[in-house]
């Protein structure tokens, strides 16, 4: 208590005679303390305002890429500290004191001055590292003045910085010669290495650089460069802060020669991140071997699709856990007259066929179908909207998740108007895909097949979420999670938050994503890769493509519980080429990605979300009871769909051979079975692919059911418009009218306005020349069957 007191009245003390001194000398305690203000202010706040590089780093700190300053300099953002090796070689070439002094050396100034003097000129310098730090700051002439102002400026830096911190002010601004600017740009520059990496030689040499920066120019002034760097390395070994060894191999290392280039890993993502985060070192969530390796794929397949005048691709890698981005390819290694600097990924392109799953996830988790409802593949007509499939045939009717492996149009389209296309619309703002911004009208059913835009970024995103989703409500045995559906993230050092836990999904649910991920399992596979489930080997990857009309756009977005890869290939200038497909182009390099990356198992069944039903076997209707019955899981609570269509009662007789009713059998004759009974136009095409499509018995002579439909149209549709179109010749083309019969074999009798046109069998296809304006078509078969249409027929 003795000795704190004693120090309280010793300032009590002083500061009384500070008081006494200042009532005594008014005048110059205000000079004193104007020149107090003048000296605190003296020192401006930011030192250095020149424009930064913008620099990327893996998520292990290693150089991705760097965008050069806004001055053209190459300046990288100072890093939080200087290398140990670096500080000790700069402090002993050029401020062996810097430890001691305060700001300024007089010592060091006033030898340099001697030996300036004597020598006529300037042959030594006796700044200290302080002093160089305000020239560089200031960037003024050197006049006696301004050596004043930095010895002042520099005491004032020493009150504010510690002595680490102004050496990293030094490291950051000092000139290494050209355009060259700071330590982390210089070791890239001249060696090829992040600063951390310098050898004693390579710190040496760079520590003499700044006080003579013409020196590091290859070729040239290599001696002199040579003899100042050993000098600097002789007297860190004098000064025990080396052994001989290494000394001895330090001096031994070669001088930089050739300038390296600055790595360009990742240019895109470069100029995305630079966009928000100019003049910043961002550590990005990119994993560096996979990027290597993703562009040596980009680069491959580059080579071999640009022979067909194909020169652009992007590609993109996404961690589902986390939802970082770990590889980025925006754009192929191509040349300036095929827009190689074009990010493709934040690129709006058609969609293609790549939303189709998004649609049946969607229809599953609503209630509307189940994963092996039947659905139409027919020749079909929307108000003058004539969807076709890429192959030109039709199923009759296939179940949804076959439509969707085999990304069929036609049932696609059927679907989505069934489902609704604004309600469709709505799921589709919910995942946030911000190109798809039109009014539902303005896409109409279109919309499932490439009429909306997207890009790969909020594309990839959104199965990236889907899965997450899938993932965490298994692993939390029910849960979902209220930021489920966020952004997309490429800085390593920005945290992640998913919300809180609730039983309320955010759009979809677990279970109706993992059955659409199941039906997507089944999408068939690249050429080369047909025979991919039976290798032990082989990768479980949910997957989609997609090729956008004119072959323009070929897509591939694939996804296991741990990984999201999403491709585009293509033409930036959106030129298309024949061969251009998502299944030729774009699925051969998703596969080689996928095996590229470590091995995940496949998503765990979310029971919580699924059931058990009773599915009827032929058309995956939920089953009557006079269906033939497999079990199938399905969402929970999806048991309002509706009921199997299609099996009904007939009543046969004894023979099985016809039907009959009982005005025309005995009632104790009649046999009762169910029978599997397609509509005519679905059955038309769907024997054709079904052997064992049983068509109904036909009835017995004196049983004929009036009521029966045994024939439709398949062309045209009800209500609709027929446009005359002419051959090269200008001349005019009949109408193709189309009809569907349960009997081919039997005979059709057409006519247009009561007028006889002709008869078919087998094929009934009939051309029909008509004048434009209403008419009425009616086909009759050999058993009085009738069916009739009216249609108008407009001239282009």
């Amino acid at each position: 208590m003795t000795f704190v007191s004693d120090i309280i009245n010793s300032l009590k003390k002083l500061f009384a005679k500070i008081s006494t001194w200042v009532k005594n000398n008014p005048k110059k305690s205000t000079i004193t303390f104007i020149l107090l203000v003048v000296y605190y202010f003296s020192l401006p706040q930011t030192l250095f305002n020149e424009p930064y590089a913008t620099v990327i780093e893996s998520s292990d700190g290693e150089l991705l890429a760097a965008k050069i300053a806004r001055d053209g300099q190459w300046r990288f953002p100072a890093n939080d500290s200087v290398p140990d090796k670096f500080k000790k070689c700069l402090v002993y070439y050029e401020d062996e004191h810097f430890y001691q002094h305060f700001g300024f050396n007089p010592v060091a100034m006033f030898k340099a001055f001697q030996q300036n003097r004597k020598a006529g000129k300037v042959v030594r310098g006796g700044s200290t590292i302080s002093q160089q730090v305000i020239r560089m700051s200031r960037k003024s002439k050197r006049t006696y003045f301004e050596k004043i102002l930095e010895i002042i400026l520099s005491t004032r830096l020493e009150f504010r910085h510690s002595k680490s911190e102004i050496i990293d002010l030094y490291a950051a601004h000092a000139p290494f010669g050209g355009n060259v600017v700071g330590l982390e740009m210089a070791a890239w520059r001249y060696f090829g290495v992040q600063s951390h990496q310098l050898s004693w030689a390579e710190s040496a040499t760079l520590a003499v650089l700044p006080n003579a920066p013409s020196l590091i120019y290859p070729g040239k002034n290599q001696e002199k460069l040579r003899k100042k760097r050993n000098a600097l390395l002789l007297k860190l070994y004098q000064n025990n802060l080396m052994d001989k060894l290494t000394y001895e191999l330090s001096i031994q290392e070669p001088l930089p020669q050739k300038p390296y280039n600055v790595p360009q890993i990742a240019p895109h993502l470069l100029q995305q991140i630079a966009k928000t985060n100019e003049g910043k070192r961002i550590r990005t969530t990119i994993d560096v071997s996979l990027q290597n390796r993703i562009n040596q794929l980009g680069e491959y397949y580059y080579n071999q699709y640009k022979q067909n005048e194909v020169h652009n691709l992007a590609i993109l890698v996404i961690d589902v856990k986390t939802r970082n981005i770990v590889g980025y390819v925006g754009n192929s290694p191509t040349n300036s007259d095929h827009d190689k600097d074009v990010d493709i990924i934040t690129s709006p392109r058609s969609t293609g066929s790549i939303l189709k799953p998004l649609l049946f996830a969607d229809m599953l988790d609503n209630g509307e179908l189940l994963p092996t409802t039947l659905v139409a593949d027919i020749p079909t007509q929307i108000s003058g909207y004539s969807p076709q499939n890429f192959n030109q045939t039709f199923d009759g009717a296939v179940p949804a998740q076959r439509a969707l492996s085999r990304s069929l149009n036609i049932p696609a389209v059927l679907m989505l108007q069934q489902h609704g296309v604004a309600n469709f619309y709505e799921t589709l703002i919910k995942f946030k895909l911000k190109n798809i911004n039109q009014h539902p009208d303005h896409y109409g059913l279109s919309l499932i097949l490439g009429g909306a835009e997207s890009n790969l970024w909020d594309l990839c995103r959104t199965y990236a979420n889907l899965s997450a989703t899938v993932n965490h409500y298994t692993r939390s045995r029910g849960k979902y999670r209220s930021g489920e559906f966020c952004e997309l993230n490429y800085n390593a050092d920005m945290p992640r938050d998913f919300g809180t836990e609730s039983q309320q999904k955010n759009s979809l649910g677990a279970g109706s994503i993992y059955l659409t991920y199941e039906a997507m399992k089944e999408v068939n596979r690249p050429e080369g890769d047909e025979a991919w489930k039976f290798y032990d080997s082989s990768l479980e990857i949910a997957w989609k493509t997609g090729t956008s009309f004119g072959n323009r756009d070929a897509w591939a977005i694939g996804t296991n519980s741990r990984y999201v890869v999403g491709i585009w290939v293509g033409n930036a200038s959106g030129e298309g080429r024949a061969a251009l497909t998502g299944v030729d182009s774009a699925a051969p390099i998703l596969f080689d990605i996928f095996s590229a990356l470590p091995k995940s198992r496949w998503f765990t069944k979310p029971m919580n979300d699924l059931e058990t039903a009773e599915v009827c076997q032929h058309s995956g209707h939920l089953a009557k009871e006079d269906c033939p019955k497999v079990s199938q899981l399905i969402p929970k609570s999806k048991k309002k769909t509706q009921l199997c269509p299609y099996h009904k009662i007939i009543h046969l007789d004894s023979s099985q051979q016809f039907r009959v009713n009982s005005n025309c059998e005995l009632i104790e004759n009649i046999v009762s079975k169910t029978w599997f009974v397609l509509p005519p136009v679905m059955e038309w095409y769907y024997k054709n692919g079904h052997a064992d499509y049983q068509p109904l018995p036909p009835f017995r002579a004196d049983c004929q059911d009036g009521n029966q439909l045994v024939m439709d149209f398949i062309y045209p549709k009800k209500n609709s418009k027929v446009y005359l179109t002419r051959d090269f010749e200008s001349k005019i083309q009949p109408v193709i009218i189309k009809v569907a019969h349960t009997n081919r074999e039997t005979k059709l009798f057409w006519y247009l306005d009561s007028t006889y046109k002709g008869t078919t069998k087998t094929f009934h296809d009939l051309p029909v020349e008509a004048k434009t304006g209403v008419h009425r078509i009616t086909v009759v078969d050999e058993q009085g069957n009738e069916i009739s249409r009216k249609i108008e027929i407009v001239r282009e």
